[in-house]
C-alpha cells in the first residue's frame, strides 16, 4: 500500500515539475493556483516606465510576484497601463492606498484591483464573405458599384 502510494506521489510531482519548467514564473504559478496573491491594475502610465521600474516603485510596499506592462503588438510600446501581483491581499491593500494618485515618471498613476479577465470571443474578426445584392441594389441608382 505504502509503496502503491508513494509511485502515485512521484507520477503528481514529475507532473508538477514539467508545468513549473514550462512557466515562465514559477513562483507567480505557484502562488496564483494557492490563491493567495492579489493583482492590481496601475493605469496612467508614463511611455517611458519599465516593467523593473515599475516593480521597484511597488516592491515599497510589499513582495511583488510581478510586475507587468501592456505592450502593444503593432507599434511594440506602452499602451499606458500594466499589473501589479502581491503575495497578500493585505500588501496590495497597502499599496492601493500609498500608490494611488501619486506619481510615476512624471505622470499620475491610477491603482485599482485588477477586474477578472472575461473572455468575449475576441481575437481574429471573421470574414463575411461579399456584401448581399440588397446593397447593390441600393447603389444602382446612384451609379456607384459595390
Amino acid at each position: 500500500m505504502l509503496v502503491r502510494l508513494l509511485g502515485v506521489f512521484s507520477v503528481e510531482m514529475a507532473a508538477l515539475r514539467r508545468l513549473i519548467i514550462r512557466t515562465s514564473n514559477p513562483s507567480s504559478l505557484l502562488i496564483s493556483h494557492r490563491g493567495i496573491t492579489s493583482k492590481l491594475f496601475v493605469g496612467g502610465l508614463s511611455l517611458y516606465t519599465t516593467e523593473k521600474g515599475l516593480s521597484d516603485a511597488f516592491s515599497q510596499h510589499g513582495q511583488v510576484v510581478e510586475a507587468k506592462i501592456v505592450m502593444d503588438r503593432v507599434s511594440d510600446r506602452s499602451k499606458g497601463f500594466g499589473f501589479v501581483t502581491y503575495a497578500s491581499k493585505d500588501e496590495a491593500e497597502k499599496a492601493i492606498a500609498e500608490m494611488n494618485g501619486k506619481d510615476l515618471n512624471g505622470r499620475v498613476i491610477f491603482v485599482d484591483y485588477a477586474k477578472p479577465k472575461h473572455n468575449f470571443g475576441g481575437g481574429m474578426p471573421i470574414a463575411r464573405g461579399p456584401p448581399d445584392s440588397a446593397d447593390k441594389i441600393h447603389f444602382q441608382d446612384t451609379g456607384i458599384e459595390n
